[in-house]
């Protein structure tokens, strides 16, 4: 028996974000159609508390194995990634352990494929401006999964750190060949026709006031029922969608928090996305509303992502095979 093991280069370059676009609309119709077993993730906080160490399994006919990552969010000031971990697949006929991959890349690219997904799915086709906040990883590959989905002709980024924002806004410049630009003032960035949240922000960046009509909005940074990246204002008035309703009602602070307000109840939840993929639900209806996609992350990208990365590897033969 034979283990492929891909490094975080090797992963990278087997996974572009066109690529794992279409990937996440497999996995998310899993997901939703109850293809792919999704018990809930072990996290755990750090016997420092300096971060905390997560697994996350799952299981469908194509695809079984878990994600192992660990968070350091002190790393990035010491010349480290703060997160670390790999993806660990295995064959769902045997059961036996075909490959371990780099998951630090294949978070990083599946989160923002997945808000690329969605917003193919429900963004206006003609939106074309793009706002992100934030200036960390998830603010360079989100950028490339909506250049990677519509047209888009100008990028604005707002960070804490201004000059984050201005070294971000230069690469993308580069790579894109479209106009990109920082700015201090987050209500800018806040009113572009899609705006994506990337950051880990626990109290909301993004204003309900700022929302142009026709807006899609992404919402990725938080993870818990105590912090939000949104304001309440902006989820009342948003056609509410997102990855899964379990990790939503468990972590999804965004929402969450203004059921405990009393401002919506959980039937404001339009549904999953994977509802609108399968023709369960309807997306967008019109080019006025504001459509948001609220991303918490789940072990089925990460497998569907992984599984994709392992058939492209043995089709170019990459990585490193050992007997185990």
């Amino acid at each position: 028996m034979s283990l492929r093991i891909l490094n975080a280069e090797q992963t990278r370059d087997l996974l572009p974000m066109s690529e794992c676009i279409d990937v996440m609309e497999q996995a998310m119709k899993a997901t939703s159609t109850g293809a792919m077993t999704i018990p809930p993730r072990l996290l755990f906080d750090l016997i420092d508390e300096r971060g905390f160490f997560a697994a996350m399994p799952g299981s469908s006919l194509q695809a079984l194995g878990s994600k192992m990552v660990s968070f350091l969010p002190e790393n990035p000031a010491k010349g480290r990634p703060a997160i670390g971990g790999f993806v660990a697949l295995f064959d769902p006929d045997s059961g036996q352990p075909l490959a371990i991959i780099d998951g630090r890349v294949i978070t990083d690219v599946r989160t923002a494929a997945a808000s690329g997904m969605a917003a193919r799915r429900l963004a206006r086709k003609g939106a074309s401006s793009c706002g992100i906040l934030g200036a960390g990883g998830q603010a360079d590959v989100h950028i490339d999964a909506m250049c990677a989905v519509r047209k888009v002709d100008e990028v604005v980024v707002w960070a804490r750190k201004p000059e984050q924002a201005r070294a971000l806004v230069e690469r993308h410049e580069l790579r894109h060949g479209i106009p990109c630009r920082a700015t201090s003032d987050p209500a800018e960035a806040g009113a572009c026709d899609l705006v994506c949240t990337t950051t880990i922000s626990i109290e909301p960046i993004l204003k309900g006031e700022w929302v142009q009509p026709g807006a899609h909005i992404s919402l990725v940074g938080s993870h818990s029922l105590t912090s939000r990246e949104s304001d309440t204002d902006l989820i009342i008035k948003s056609k509410i969608y997102i990855d899964y309703l379990d990790s939503t009602i468990n972590e999804g602070g965004d929402i969450m928090i203004p059921v405990r307000e009393g401002a919506i109840d959980e039937g404001h939840i339009v549904g999953e996305i994977g509802q609108v993929l399968s023709g369960e639900i309807a997306g967008r209806e019109n080019d006025q509303e504001i459509t948001l996609y609220n991303s918490l992350g789940i072990v089925s990208q990460d497998l569907y992502a992984a599984l994709h990365v392992l058939k492209q590897a043995e089709l170019r033969d990459i990585g490193t095979v050992v007997d185990f």
